[in-house]
This record gives C-alpha cells, sequence and structure tokens, in this order.
C-alpha cells in the first residue's frame, strides 16, 4: 500500500478548529492496489510532469486520480483542475459522486487540511492556500486568470482536446504537470497523445493496463473473465468488450458515426505529411456557427485524392477573423483559393441589418457557394461515409479535424440505454459537420485531375 512522504506529514497550525499541530496520512481513506502504485511513485518520487494512463473499466481510476490531486495541493501551494468532459458531468460523477466504498470523493479530504468548501464553484480552498477545482472541459475557459500548477483529465478521450492547447503554455510557464487518464475511444486524440507518450518516456509516464495485469494484492484479477462474460450475456457488444476491459483503440467505438471509416484512414496511412501545392487550388468548407464555434476544412484535390490540407476552429468571433485567418494561411503557403462552401443557413438574414452572413462575407471579399441542404441529417452523413476512402488527411494542420470527425457520436438516451438517430452536439460536432459540406459539394463520385475547375464551377477569392 502506498502511503505518500510529503514534508514527512502534512502539519495544520491555523485552523480555527483545531488547538495543537495535527498530522494527516496522504492518501486519506484509500488504499492502493498494486499496479496503482506505480502512478504514485511516477507523480510523487519521480517528478515527471506529463501523464498517459489508460486503463480498463473498473480499475478504480477515479478514485486513484483524485486521491493524487488532492496530495499535490499540499506538495505544492497553487491551484489544481480535476476535469471531466462535460461541467455537468464533472459536478454529478465527481463533486456529488460516490464511490462502491461509500465514501464521497470530497470525503477523500481530511477536514484537518480544509478551510472552504464553494459548492457553487465546485471549489475545495485548503489551508495551505492551494485551491483544488472540479470543471469540464467544456467551461475550461471561464477560469481565465486561475492558472493552475496541476491538471487531471479524467475520460481524456472525450474531453475537448482544445483545452489543452488552452492549459499547455501555462503550465509550461509555471513547471506544472499534466495526467491524461482515460480508456480508447478510437483513433481520437487519446490514441495520438499515447503515441507522443510512448515517443518520449524520458519525459512522459504511460501506463496501458488491460484486464489481464490488474490484480489484488493476492494475485488475483480484479475484474475475471466470468465478470466479463456477464457483461456479453447482458448485451455488451464485443467491441464495447475490447474497448472497455481489453483497452481497444481498433475496436468500432459505439455510437461513433465514423468510426470505421477512421479505422480504415490509419490502416491505409492516409494520416500523414500532406505537402501543400503552390499550383493546386484550394477549396474551403464551412460550417456556421453563432453562439458556438465556427468550423472549415482547407481541402486540394490531386487526381482521385482529396487532401486534405488544414482545418480550422474558433467560437466568439465575427467573420472578420476567420477571413484573416484564410488570409494568413494563403500568405504563408503562397496558395490560391478557388471556391468556399457553406451551408444554406448561411443566407438567412438578421433581423437589425437584413444583411445575410454570405452578404457580409462578400463585403470583406469572400464569396460563399451555398450547398444545398439535406433532406435528413444522416443523407450528409452517408455523403461523407461514400468519400472517406479518397480523404487524405496533414497529421498536424488537421490534428484537432481527425480527433473531431473520430469522435463525432450519437446522443445516448441514459434512460433507455440506447444511442439516438441524431448527432451529439458538442466539441466535435462542428468540425464534422463542415466535413460533410465537402461530401455535399463534391458529388461526383470519380473525377479526373482536369476536371475540378468544372466540378466547383468557375474562380473565387
Amino acid at each position: 500500500m502506498f502511503r505518500l512522504n510529503i514534508d514527512d506529514d502534512i502539519e495544520v497550525f491555523d485552523s480555527p478548529d483545531i488547538a495543537q499541530p495535527v498530522e494527516v496520512d496522504l492518501p486519506f481513506r484509500y488504499d492502493s492496489r498494486p499496479y496503482q502504485e506505480d502512478l504514485f511513485v511516477a507523480k510523487f518520487e519521480r517528478h515527471m510532469t506529463r501523464f498517459a494512463v489508460v486503463w480498463h473499466r473498473r480499475a478504480g481510476k477515479d478514485k486513484t486520480y483524485w486521491q493524487i490531486a488532492v496530495a499535490a495541493t499540499q506538495e505544492r501551494v497553487g491551484a489544481y483542475w480535476y476535469m471531466l468532459p462535460k461541467q455537468t458531468q464533472a459536478r454529478k460523477a465527481i463533486w456529488r459522486g460516490m464511490g462502491k466504498d461509500g465514501y464521497r470523493f470530497l470525503d477523500h479530504i481530511p477536514k484537518e487540511i480544509v478551510k472552504s468548501i464553494n459548492n457553487t464553484e465546485m471549489c475545495v480552498e485548503f489551508l495551505n492556500g492551494s485551491l483544488l477545482y472540479v470543471l469540464g472541459s467544456d467551461s475550461y475557459n471561464s477560469l481565465v486568470g486561475n492558472n493552475p500548477v496541476g491538471v487531471i483529465y479524467s475520460e481524456w478521450s472525450l474531453c475537448d482536446p482544445a483545452s489543452w492547447d488552452y492549459i499547455r503554455p501555462i503550465l509550461a510557464e509555471n513547471g506544472g504537470w499534466a495526467m491524461f487518464c482515460y480508456t480508447p475511444r478510437g483513433r481520437n486524440h487519446g490514441f495520438s497523445l499515447l503515441q507522443t507518450a510512448r515517443k518520449f518516456p524520458d519525459r512522459w509516464f504511460s501506463s496501458v493496463l488491460t484486464v489481464d495485469d490488474t490484480k489484488d494484492e493476492n494475485g488475483n484479477p480484479i475484474i475475471t473473465p466470468d465478470i466479463i462474460q456477464q457483461e456479453r450475456d447482458e448485451g455488451m457488444s464485443e467491441d464495447m468488450v475490447q474497448q472497455e476491459y481489453f483497452c481497444s483503440f481498433d475496436a468500432a467505438l459505439p455510437g461513433a458515426f465514423f468510426g470505421k471509416e477512421m479505422k480504415a484512414t490509419y490502416d491505409d496511412d492516409r494520416v500523414c505529411r500532406v505537402p501543400i501545392e503552390p499550383a493546386l487550388p484550394v477549396y474551403s468548407f464551412w460550417d456556421l456557427g453563432i453562439s458556438d464555434d465556427t468550423a472549415f476544412w482547407l481541402m486540394q484535390p490531386v487526381g482521385n485524392e482529396l487532401r486534405l490540407i488544414a482545418c480550422y476552429s474558433n467560437s466568439g468571433e465575427g467573420m472578420l477573423h476567420y477571413i484573416n485567418w484564410l488570409h494568413d494561411f494563403r500568405d504563408k503557403h503562397k496558395i490560391r483559393y478557388e471556391k468556399h462552401y457553406a451551408p444554406h443557413d448561411i443566407e438567412v438574414r438578421e433581423l437589425m441589418s437584413g444583411m445575410s452572413r454570405k452578404d457580409t462575407a462578400a463585403t470583406m471579399g469572400i464569396r460563399f457557394e451555398t450547398n444545398v441542404r439535406p433532406k435528413q441529417k444522416s443523407d450528409s452523413i452517408e455523403a461523407l461515409r461514400r468519400i472517406f476512402p479518397r480523404l487524405i488527411f496533414d497529421e498536424d494542420r488537421c490534428a484537432y479535424g481527425i480527433s473531431a470527425v473520430a469522435s463525432y457520436h450519437r446522443e445516448y438516451d441514459d434512460e433507455k440505454k440506447v444511442f439516438k438517430a441524431r448527432p451529439e452536439h458538442d466539441w466535435s460536432s462542428n468540425l464534422a459537420d463542415a466535413l460533410q459540406q465537402l461530401a455535399i459539394a463534391w458529388s461526383d463520385p470519380v473525377v479526373s485531375e482536369g476536371d475540378h475547375a468544372d466540378q466547383f464551377g468557375g474562380s473565387g477569392w
């Protein structure tokens, strides 16, 4: 059983409820299993700063990560973030959550080291000045100015990877650490992060534990074959078994629209370094948001190949921001834009100005073509499936978009325990929708290199 030795013990002198100094042990109300101890050692003895932790279902993940977060607040004074994919999920699963041991997560913090608990902000303030926030990756920018020195992502493969782009420079500047904990969800950003961790073992601690790797102190498996068979008997698919218990990144992701297509893309080496050809035209395909993200892809057709050379998304910005991005990319790579395609709602007119966003963009020098609205969402999804074998993604400039398309999935009905037909609207949906605009615009299943101008019609900005 692993016990931390942070300044021997944590001494508390200034609590108004405590007359004498006290000593507390960490972890608190928790006994580590043998396979969990390497993670504690890597964090508190080897002092590593990057962690990729891929553990199977029911391996005792969140209780372990929570103990690390609490102990870290006493090792170094600062702000710490414990993040789940969504804020609502963070409140339900962690802030109000309880393990099978009967303890709430908050019960694993000794009262002797707590100054206050803010239920509204989901924040624990410690007597030494540290703060521990529980939040969702969908609201990470709500804590602007509260720079963390340690971050734990629970279910990283479901989180918005843009949050890491926001946090990464903060941790680089203050010498902080980040721990990414998850089970696989196809070959999205969780898959690529593990590959990065394995490339740099001097900087990253990586751990992949399937049910074959996790045993208790007596050598007995935590999850027995009988338990897995019971899951199968009760309706769990074999793909889900492989994903959840054997940490397979290649199992078909339940609910994902393009899981099989993304796997084939990787198997065919169509996620690679894609050169940008200045002599060839570039087309853009957009999904336009108002309160949420606006996203687009840039594509160069080469023979039968549709080369995706870049993608971009942002939120809370006007059209000029995106046009400036296009200008900068064009000037940097010496390319020429041929056409820009957007969905039907670009022609909706605003009540105040009477202008559509298509009109507004035209005044700024970009002329959009309006795609025909599909009769139903499934039509555009199926159109993208048909064209997927021709897509080639640049692994760097399209990294965020690749994760989005791989993560794009159906809504889940918690009551009926089934996936709905419609997509979940989350961080992944805008870039996935933008890529569907390519499939709608490029209706001819096969074109030759000389047909591109006719396919899209004329030249543009």
